[in-house]
């Protein structure tokens, strides 16, 4: 009888929905970094990704007494690489799932958080952008920054759209409607300054917004605790470096709670939107709009725009008249980054679009924030 690979099969039960867990040997390295071979063998007792599994359940599919499978899993739970909810335990996807749980935990040994990062920033970069397009998976959606609504937004009624600001496009939203707020490490920058490629626009302690009962739990594991105008600052911060507010991309409180701060070089989902054009974030209600009797033409929006949808065209003309910033709209997300940053307000933002996003996004069966829990 042939030996049983019991990487091979965990790797195939590493399924949810249109995620999986590509056959290609640095999958297994990783999966090799996280499990040893006494615990992949505990795993293999386990269903795929969108299933859980009690301790009794377990002992019996594998004989072992329930005392020494929870030995075994606990420092899984541990390091991030498997969930437990109430009395069962579950295997969660490689990306989104383990990446976040284990880099927030940061639980494991330098060694191999190192080796780990290695492998993501590659799966980053090699696998993530053909696996977007292939499912069509769009995770996220921005929410605008904390001016919007006073500075950045210009109602056009010529557009035939609903002239009404919802709230949930605002980043203000969440100061309006919660009272705790904190920040943790952003986990995509972090595997950058691990494995030696550190983020230019922010460090990675510029990280992840979170309020409400998330930011409670994380102030009580020691992350920083900010009040509203503390709170309000540091999405100001985030804002002038360039960076994103993203959030699930539906209007439930999941989509409040937790807010990414992304940068297209080191977030997985930005970097196939910009350097393969297929954007795994939903675009915003908004288009930024340049007024050029007001631009200085500065390239201010071009070096911030974090999707490099924005073009400065020289001129041709004598008196430079022809000489414009251009705005790619097919590649721009409708972050409102350039136009927070623009220096002279020579930038604001149009509603071109009525998308609610009123349904619970679910990536097979679970949500964004269960696959983090």
């Amino acid at each position: 009888m042939a030996e049983i690979d019991y990487y091979e099969d965990v790797r195939q039960k590493l399924t949810l929905g249109p995620l999986y867990a590509p056959n290609h040997k640095k999958i297994i390295e990783l999966m090799k970094i996280f499990w040893t071979e006494e615990e992949i063998e505990i795993l293999s007792h386990f269903d795929s990704a969108d299933k859980s599994i009690s301790l009794r359940g377990l002992e019996k599919r594998s004989g072992i007494p329930k005392d020494q499978i929870k030995a075994i899993l606990e420092p899984l739970v541990k390091k991030g690489t498997i969930s437990h909810i109430a009395t069962k335990y579950c295997l969660i996807p490689l990306l989104p799932g383990i990446f976040e749980k284990y880099f927030i935990a940061r639980a494991d040994t330098e060694e191999n958080q190192k080796k780990a990062a290695e492998i993501y920033r590659w799966m980053f970069k090699e696998l993530l952008p053909s696996l977007f397009y292939e499912t069509g998976l769009k995770i996220f959606r921005p929410r605008l920054p904390v001016d919007a609504k006073e500075k950045l937004i210009k109602i056009d009624e010529s557009i035939p759209v609903e002239s009404q600001i919802l709230p949930f496009e605002l980043i203000m939203q969440l100061i309006e409607d919660y009272d705790d707020f904190s920040y943790i490490t952003c986990q995509c920058r972090l595997i950058g300054d691990l494995t030696g490629e550190p983020c230019e626009v922010a460090p990675a302690e510029m990280g992840c917004f979170l309020a409400g009962t998330i930011a409670q739990g994380a102030i009580k594991a020691g992350a920083p605790r900010l009040n509203k105008e503390e709170a309000i600052e540091y999405l100001k911060k985030t804002e002038k470096a360039g960076l994103i507010h993203s959030c699930v991309a539906d209007n439930t409180v999941e989509s409040t709670l937790f807010v990414c701060n992304c940068c297209s070089c080191h977030c997985g989902a930005l970097v196939a939107a910009k350097e393969h054009k297929y954007s795994a974030t939903i675009a915003s209600n908004y288009v930024p709009r340049i007024d050029g009797e007001i631009c200085t033409k500065c390239d201010t929006c071009l070096k911030k725009c974090p999707m490099g949808a924005i073009y400065h065209i020289y001129p041709n003309q004598p008196d430079k008249s022809d000489e414009h910033m251009k705005i790619r709209e097919e590649y721009c997300i409708g972050c409102g980054v350039c136009a927070t940053n623009c220096p002279n307000n020579a930038i604001k933002l149009v509603k071109v679009r009525d998308n609610l996003f009123s349904e619970k996004h679910k990536i097979g069966n679970k949500t964004f924030g269960e696959l983090l829990s």
